[in-house]
């Protein structure tokens, strides 16, 4: 047999293709997660409420402290015990976001740590409300401090996901195995899928880099 098979190669694209749209959906919808619960989890704890704030601290110490194949086993294997059932799709995204929000809480601190006392200081003198001081003044100011950060937590989430095969996510890694097993070629399946892979998170991680250059301190 043949090294590489460029007739195979494009008769197996279409399929690995569909699976791509599987994990960049699967990506896309955890950021969306990771984002917005992050920033929750930041802004919470910036406000520093005794009880919670120690409940929140210890939530994201569990969280980046256990691997992430083990939380996606415990909300697919273990939760259906409890009576809550989940697709592998769902569990994915849930993973992933939450998982990602204990990193992405933390980029949002130092964001929100970095907005000058002097802001804090005017909107107190103007008697703004606090939800207009978190919205109108700081984190204007904070989020966009963060955006490389977050860019590249978006990659590495792209490509943490073909864990998820282990809960039977059609992925674009799982799909490749599924070829390999099914025709017994493994090359061609799988480069394409690292090519698949490399096509995407280059140019992100560019787009993340001229973030980090435009954001740099002249």
């Amino acid at each position: 047999m043949p090294l590489w098979d460029w007739n195979y190669a494009i008769s197996i694209l279409p399929e690995l293709l569909r699976a791509l749209v599987v994990t960049i959906e699967i990506t896309l919808l955890g950021s969306l997660v990771a984002m917005l619960l992050g920033l929750l989890i930041a802004v919470v704890r910036r406000l520093r409420i005794p009880v919670v704030d120690h409940v929140l601290w210890a939530f994201v110490e569990f969280i980046r402290s256990t691997p992430l194949l083990v939380q996606v086993f415990f909300l697919f294997f273990v939760l259906p015990q409890f009576g809550i059932v989940l697709s592998a799709f769902v569990v994915g995204v849930i993973a992933l976001g939450v998982h990602y929000a204990t990193y992405t809480s933390e980029v949002y601190r130092a964001g929100i740590d970095a907005v000058p006392p002097g802001q804090w200081e005017a909107a107190t003198a103007l008697s703004l409300p606090r939800r207009r001081t978190w919205t109108g003044v700081i984190l204007p100011q904070a989020v966009p401090r963060v955006l490389p950060a977050l860019g590249n937590y978006v990659i590495s989430m792209f490509k943490e996901v073909p864990l998820l095969l282990g809960i039977g996510v059609i992925e674009v890694v799982n799909k490749a195995k599924e070829i390999s097993s099914e025709t017994f070629r493994a090359t061609e399946p799988y480069t394409i899928a690292g090519l698949l892979f490399l096509l995407l998170s280059y140019p992100a991680s560019m787009l993340v880099r001229r973030l980090e250059r435009r954001r740099a301190p002249t």
